[in-house]
């Protein structure tokens, strides 16, 4: 929201005499003077006039998770655990997750209540890599490395996968790194090469990797350098 605006819903004066208030270097973001009446401002910075707080910015959650199978990501399910209550209470309230994992999937889940934060993460155009430890039935052979570079076919979406990376641990233990998040989308890249995944265990996204201290079920706030995404 703009910060005029929260000016005029907060305090109690009109547009034209909060953009007065800014101008005149009575106004502070998070202790800071500012002079922009259109600055975003969201929802976790505190903004004062003249001394007195008029929003008093929310606490930002960034957890990251050790997922253990048999939990679904979601925040609420009547028939399954979620891994939601894997969370602290006191911490759940407006918590979602950017980027889900399957119920039988394990691995590194971020849980944020800023939402702005976690489209940077999860937006397909900033292609930032997710990197996933992946058991398959069958070895992999040369020809699905291959297709994994090249991009794969999805009938359904009509479209082709971008380059993934597909590189063997061993025989039927492989690093797979994507750079988008569509749906079961490294389970239909092995079938449509003849393969099919038994364990998928995700260990990075982005600059964030899977803190290998965490147990399964464990969780802790995201260091600032985390938080950054670079």
């Amino acid at each position: 929201m703009k910060l005029s605006r929260i000016l005029s819903n907060q305090n109690g004066v009109s547009r034209k005499q909060a953009n007065a208030l800014v101008a005149a270097g009575t106004v502070t973001v998070d202790g800071c003077i500012c002079r922009e009446t259109a600055r975003e401002v969201d929802r976790f910075s505190t903004v004062a006039c003249n001394g007195r707080v008029i929003q008093h910015g929310d606490r930002a959650h960034y957890l990251m998770l050790n997922k253990p199978a048999g939990y679904l990501s979601a925040t609420a399910d009547k028939i399954h655990k979620t891994v939601m209550e894997l969370i602290d209470p006191e911490l759940r309230k407006d918590l979602h997750i950017a980027g889900r994992l399957d119920r039988a999937s394990t691995g590194l889940l971020i849980l944020t209540n800023d939402g702005t934060w976690s489209r940077r993460l999860t937006e397909p155009r900033v292609k930032l890599p997710k990197v996933y430890r992946v058991t398959t039935v069958e070895p992999v052979s040369t020809d699905a490395i291959e297709r994994f570079a090249q991009g794969i076919w999805f009938e359904y979406e009509q479209l082709t996968t971008s380059p993934a990376r597909l590189e063997p641990l061993s025989a039927n233990e492989s690093r797979v790194t994507i750079y988008e998040g569509r749906y079961h989308q490294i389970k239909r890249m092995f079938h449509a090469t003849g393969n099919r995944v038994s364990s998928l265990h995700r260990e990075q996204m982005g600059a964030i990797t899977l803190d290998p201290t965490l147990k399964p079920g464990e969780f802790r706030p995201l260091t600032t350098r985390e938080i950054i995404l670079e």
